[in-house]
This record gives C-alpha cells, structure tokens and sequence, in this order.
C-alpha cells in the first residue's frame, strides 16, 4: 500500500479507529520524493535503527533498501496498525518504547551486534533537542542520523556565529558531527499538516571531537554559561556562571584571545575549546 497517500492514511485510521494526538506530534509525511531523498542521505546504509514510525511511511522507504530496520515506537495504540501496514516485509522490527529512556547502546548491540548503524527519524517536535543530544552524548555507534525536524531547528543546529540562531545546540551538534540541511519540507506535505514548515537534517559523525579538551564536561559549562544572556558580554555570562573574580576571569579570557566585551554567539567552537582549557587552572 502506498503509505503516502492521504486516501490510505484515512483508510488506516478508520480501519484502526486511530486518532492523532497532538501531544505527541503525529504528523505523517505524504512524499515520496522526501523518502527518497531522507533514504538517499544514509549513504548506503545497509541496517538501520528507526525512531517513531508513525503508520510505517519512512520504515517501508528503508525496508525497500535495506537489510534490517528496527524501529522503536512509543504510542502502543501503533502497534497493531504497524504489524499491518509492513506486514509485507520480513526484514523490520517494532520495538515498543520510549526512546529517551530505552538502553540505546544494548539495544543496538542486540539487534546489530558490533556494527555501526545509522539512524532514521521523523521526530515530534517537542522531543527534537533532547533525542538528538542524546544520540550525541551517549556516544553511540552511528555513521549518520538523518532526522526531520521543525525548520528553525535545523537553521539552528547548522547556524554560523554571529548569526542570531547560533546557540549553544549549534556548538554540540558541531563538536560530535557534520550538520547539513538535506532539504527543506514545506507543512503541506504532511497529514495533519503541522504549524511550521520542516527540514530533513543530516548529521554525520565525526570520527573523533571536533576539538580536543581535558574536561569535556567543562567545555559545555562554558557554552551553556555563554548562551545564558544573549545580551550580555562574554565576561560578565562567564563571571555569573563561575567561582572566578571578574578581574581574573577579563585577564583568562584576554590571555586566551577573547575580548572580554565579545557576545557567546559570536565565538568558534575552537574558541570555546580554549577558554575552557585556560579555565581548568583557575577552578
């Protein structure tokens, strides 16, 4: 069945009684063309972990293409619609759960042994930050995730400094991977259409940090700290956030390159990097 047309939408939903809850951001995509072009953006994956499924548009464009998709799905009311609609491939598996509390790393090593995989998702908005920071933060054995997302998210995540949607989620995404924008989707394309226009991003990544820091831990202190108050300088976000005397800490930031009266968004990852460095021997 073609799992994008709005006609078999309907029809699944009447044969389930299924209804969309907006709480979890259900919207289904009806284009083919944007399948494709998410598919085409794994590079040849041959196995593929797969968030929110939704009816089973996105995970039978995979299914077509690769070996194994296991997709995890958290709205139990899914499950016996997703057991009809990819009935036809013996290659996909339906975990139910919640994405943001499952064991990636031991499901993942169960399902596709010591392999890296990448990962597919049609993500609810509200829950867009916190997959993608933990799919990064947890290391996880992954080539690319190729997600979609609300438009200004993605503008965001490949934002340039000094642009006013550079932030502290830009510098995350950049430290562990390649973001790029594979291609805009306008709200029209979905059922129920959302409120806001989408993006299908890419993030592809890296084989080791972008940059190299003794505390990593400290290096996102400080972004956090820089991204507080937008409006105010660089010193004085760094003094509010930290147990260092302002003089000392306008001297650290000058002696690390940084004009203390500089804003966070305006600082490379690089430069991030190196405050964080220097800020290590003061704490």
């Amino acid at each position: 069945m073609d799992l994008t047309s709005p006609r078999v939408i309907r029809d699944v939903q009447n044969k389930f009684g299924f209804t969309f809850k907006k709480g979890l951001g259900q919207n289904f995509l009806t284009s083919r063309d944007i399948l494709t072009k998410i598919v085409d953006a794994l590079e040849n994956e041959n196995e593929v972990l797969e968030i929110g499924p939704g009816f089973g548009t996105l995970t039978a464009a995979l299914a077509e293409r690769m070996d194994k998709v296991v997709s995890i799905e958290l709205d139990d009311r899914l499950l016996p619609v997703l057991e009809y609609t990819l009935g036809g491939f013996d290659n996909v598996k339906v975990v139910h759960g919640d994405v943001l509390k499952l064991d990636l790393r031991s499901l993942i090593k169960e399902e596709f042994g010591e392999r890296n995989v990448s990962v597919a998702a049609n993500l609810p908005y509200y829950i867009t930050t916190p997959v993608i920071t933990k799919l990064l933060e947890e290391r996880l054995p992954l080539n690319n995730i190729v997600v979609m997302v609300q438009k200004e998210v993605a503008q965001r995540i490949t934002a340039s400094p000094a642009s006013k949607d550079y932030g502290a989620i830009t510098l995350l995404c950049r430290y562990f991977c390649e973001p790029s924008i594979v291609t805009t989707v306008p709200a029209s394309l979905f059922v129920p259409p959302p409120k806001v226009d989408s993006a299908v991003l890419k993030l592809r990544l890296l084989p080791k940090s972008a940059v190299s820091v003794t505390d990593e831990k400290l290096l996102f202190r400080v972004i956090k700290a820089a991204f507080s108050q937008r409006r105010k300088t660089l010193l004085n976000c760094m003094s509010s956030a930290f147990p260092v005397p302002k003089e000392e800490m306008s001297r650290l930031l000058t002696e690390t390159g940084i004009e203390p009266s500089r804003r966070g968004e305006t600082l490379s990852l690089d430069e991030f990097a190196r405050l964080s460095e220097n800020l290590v021997s003061v704490l």
